[in-house]
């Protein structure tokens, strides 16, 4: 395989989308290699790059199924399940804090401190 066509921001010519552009209009890459980049200039660091595939070659997005609902369902309850109080939060619970917001911020009680 020879070197990647690199074109400036841009100025890709028609045909070459990256992955969030085929996403958007309902289509994946769907297995093919990456064909060409993009190079945006930076000063004082590399330029970025975003990775290229050809629209003719992209395959639809494939539909959700039941059982894909019900996997995505089940791990968003998990995210949402506080691990100290075992209550769904109702919310996507931070990793930085480990718990819901009220187990993560609950005072000690009144029996620890007079200790």
């Amino acid at each position: 395989m020879g070197a990647l066509p690199v074109f400036r921001w841009r100025l890709a010519p028609d045909g070459y989308a990256t992955r969030r552009q085929l996403r958007a209009r309902g289509l994946r890459p769907g297995g093919q290699d990456v064909a060409a980049q993009l190079e945006r200039p930076r000063r004082r660091r590399g330029p970025l790059v975003a990775y290229l595939y050809r629209v003719d070659l992209a395959k639809p997005v494939r539909p959700m199924t039941p059982a894909r609902w019900a996997a995505l369902d089940a791990a968003n309850r998990a995210r949402r399940t506080c691990p100290e109080c075992r209550t769904d939060a109702g919310y996507i619970i931070p990793a930085a804090l480990g718990a819901c917001v009220t187990c993560a911020f609950a005072e000690p009680s009144d029996s620890l401190r007079s200790a």
